[in-house]
């Protein structure tokens, strides 16, 4: 059994023994303060039109989400009425959870290694969506690529939003410490 006080996720130690010092090296940083790291990891799904018709399909995505992350996931609500989608303001839409600390490499780690390779037809990730301040943005098409999910008891498969806030201060940066993560750009 792990022991929780000792226990330190494989991309923390794998940052704090090589891939801080090759940032280092890499953009000539005078203080280990400039080296970029992870700040933290958003995850969003939105329920939309299936929303509407049926409230239960948001705690739906909250569970399948706080079975994703490890952690409690949020309800997110409406903000404004809309008549043309049948939305009312505090109408449940979705789900969304941040992830810090351990919690957030242990996922980046799940996403990179498990995850990712179980999409079908996947050519690596898009090099380009970044925002200009060294964050990175991508999406998934279905949530049933995370082990976690019994594919079984899901009753609708969500597209998932997920934002890694880091903090770069270039997209460079970022993309050389997501790189330094393994994480499979396609450009």
């Amino acid at each position: 059994m792990l022991d929780a006080a000792t226990y330190t996720p494989r991309l923390k130690a794998a940052f704090k023994d090589t891939i801080r010092a090759a940032l280092k090296e890499e953009f000539g940083y005078t203080n280990d303060m400039m080296i970029p790291k992870l700040d933290k990891i958003v995850l969003n799904i939105g329920c939309g039109r299936a929303a509407v018709k049926d409230s239960k399909k948001a705690k739906s995505a909250v569970e399948d989400l706080t079975a994703i992350a490890g952690q409690q996931a949020v309800m997110t609500m409406a903000k404004n009425s809309i008549a043309g989608f049948r939305v009312r303001e505090g109408m449940p839409m979705g789900a969304k959870v941040t992830l810090r600390g351990d919690r957030m490499y242990e996922f980046l780690d799940r996403l990179i290694t498990i995850a990712m390779p179980r999409v079908r037809d996947f050519r690596g990730v898009s090099g380009k969506s970044f925002d200009g301040r060294g964050n990175y943005a991508m999406g998934l098409k279905e949530h049933i690529v995370f082990p976690e999910i019994d594919f079984d008891k899901i009753d609708e498969a969500w597209g998932m939003d997920i934002v890694i806030a880091t903090t770069a201060k270039t997209d460079a940066e970022a993309k050389a410490l997501l790189k330094a993560f393994n994480m499979p750009f396609n450009s």
